[in-house]
């Protein structure tokens, strides 16, 4: 039995997706949200027009662990401390496996580094990678890496949690991979202010690609492997990520470079990582002004234009 914490959009797909494999659990601490759910037979407010499948038990209480059992956390990276700190004794000895993208905003910890202060005993573990929830829950094709320091546990892991539409890909680079998760959302932030500003398809691609090469010294100074930054969890979610509006966001950058609000009960954790990620380089002394001009339009502190005039400015130099 896997169980799945967390009925947002992207927790509810994958449960979906896994649902095809055996019986699943999707828990709710939202006890209306479950009872809407059980009656529609489907989570309309997140995934409409998708039908939950019958081997998907939805519900509010969670249900008993034994050792090993797996459990897909499905919450924002910004949250995950205080699941973990309220269900964290009913987690020992469990696989947990993070399902979110980021940087803790007080701590500057990836999900994994979470899940090991608070739930030592646990194995811990993230999945990630190129991926939106209505693709998934579609049954439309991806892959995705799955990253455990634990090869044995990684390598039982995969096999667990591949479906028919899902190919995963295992390493023991859990830092590269949570790092790639985490950086390109800052990356894509600033591909959406670069569109919702008007200034061009080319001008996107350029900083993708000096996004990449941002992500890339930050995380591998913090110990990660760059071939796993060229992989599914870094590269290939930078793609996804930084060129569709289904990306949360990419869709805040734009409404940044328009000028425009954004939807406040939307989560965007680029926006997060980018302050925890500018400290932290800060402290390192590792240059990231991508990163900087993200932090800076989030506060207020920069107009769009003046932003691009900081980063096409900036000294000329070999790539």
């Amino acid at each position: 039995m896997i169980t799945v914490l967390g009925s947002g959009a992207f927790g509810t797909a994958l449960a979906i997706s896994l649902a095809s494999n055996g019986p699943v659990t999707l828990w709710s601490r939202d006890k209306a949200q479950v009872q809407r759910m059980q009656a529609e037979g489907a989570n309309t407010r997140r995934l409409p027009g998708v039908s939950l499948p019958a081997q998907l038990n939805v519900t509010a209480d969670l249900p008993p662990m034994s050792p090993g059992s797996i459990c897909l956390l499905s919450v924002p990276t910004q949250k995950l401390r205080d699941l973990l700190i309220e269900h964290g004794r009913a987690l020992a000895h469990c696989h947990l496996v993070a399902c979110c993208k980021g940087v803790e905003r007080v701590t500057g910890y990836g999900p994994t580094r979470i899940i090991a202060e608070l739930v030592p005993t646990a194995t811990a573990a993230i999945l990630t990678g190129p991926s939106f929830a209505h693709d998934i829950a579609r049954g439309l094709p991806t892959a995705l890496t799955l990253a455990c320091k634990d090869a044995v546990v990684a390598q039982s892991l995969q096999t667990a949690l591949t479906t028919p539409n899902l190919r995963i890909y295992r390493t023991t680079d859990a830092t590269g991979a949570e790092l790639g998760g985490a950086l390109k959302n800052v990356v894509a932030v600033a591909c959406g202010v670069v569109i919702g500003a008007g200034l061009g398809e080319s001008a996107r691609a350029a900083l993708m690609t000096r996004g990449f090469a941002e992500l890339s010294r930050m995380a591998v100074a913090l110990g990660a492997e760059q071939e796993t930054l060229a992989g599914l969890s870094g590269f290939g979610d930078l793609v996804l990520t930084c060129t569709s509006e289904q990306s949360r966001n990419y869709a805040f950058g734009m409404s940044l470079g328009r000028n425009k609000c954004f939807d406040t009960s939307i989560t965007v954790e680029g926006a997060a990582t980018a302050q925890a990620v500018s400290e932290k380089a800060r402290k390192m002394q590792i240059e990231m002004p991508i990163t900087d001009v993200v932090v800076a339009l989030i506060d207020g502190k920069l107009r769009v234009s003046q932003a691009m005039d900081m980063l096409l400015s900036r000294p000329l130099k070999e790539e």
